[in-house]
């Protein structure tokens, strides 16, 4: 399929790049996002150097199933976030199931506040905390999924001049969610599963010189 470019000057995410150093990629999805991420964390390399906070709508009475289940597509440590857990390079962070996660100066923190688009955790926190505390040193991505989290989040990290990715939605076994970010926001990139991960690679590894 051939991959859309949504980007008013064709090399200013490369040529950002270089003067950005990214602190950290935050990911959303609903719907089919198991199958997604391992495809997604599944392309990146053992030195993806750039830390990832992941938030995958479950059921509230979730085990850390999906941790383990994700562990095995990736190279990359991946953990639960415990409140208060340093944001290390490298590392792959999940939200657990029933909390919102959101981004704090060099660390993550827990909430019990009400759910946000019908959802805990919430895509909408995790990314507008992100862009609050990181402005233009955010990636966003948002994954298929089923309703519209995740929308008004990725809006605030474009606002702040950070760069935004949503999945394809004719690959996304969810549309509703990758439309829903595409109706909203002039999206930076607009790609398939693979070529999300190869495209953070190379946002992530041109910052970090």
């Amino acid at each position: 399929m051939k991959e859309l470019l949504h980007l008013h000057n064709p090399h200013s995410a490369g040529v950002r790049a270089k003067q950005v150093s990214f602190k950290i990629v935050v990911i959303g999805t609903s719907l089919g996002g198991l199958s997604a991420l391992k495809i997604v964390l599944g392309n990146l390399p053992a030195d993806f150097p750039v830390p990832i906070a992941i938030v995958q709508h479950r059921h509230k009475e979730s085990s850390n199933t999906l941790q383990d289940l994700l562990q095995e597509s990736s190279l990359l440590k991946i953990r639960e976030v415990e409140d208060k857990d340093e944001i290390l390079p490298g590392h792959i962070y999940i939200a657990p199931a029933d909390y919102h996660l959101l981004v704090e100066p060099g660390h993550f923190a827990l909430s019990t506040d009400e759910p946000v688009s019908y959802a805990r955790p919430s895509i909408d926190v995790l990314f507008e905390s992100a862009a609050d505390v990181y402005i233009e040193e955010v990636i966003g991505v948002i994954l298929t999924g089923a309703n519209q989290d995740g929308m008004q989040g990725l809006k605030k990290i474009k606002a702040r001049g950070g760069i935004t990715i949503v999945q394809e939605p004719a690959t996304a076994e969810s549309d509703i969610m990758p439309e829903a970010a595409i109706s909203a926001i002039t999206v930076d990139w607009i790609l398939t599963l693979s070529n999300i991960a190869s495209q953070m690679v190379k946002l992530c590894q041109l910052s970090q010189k």
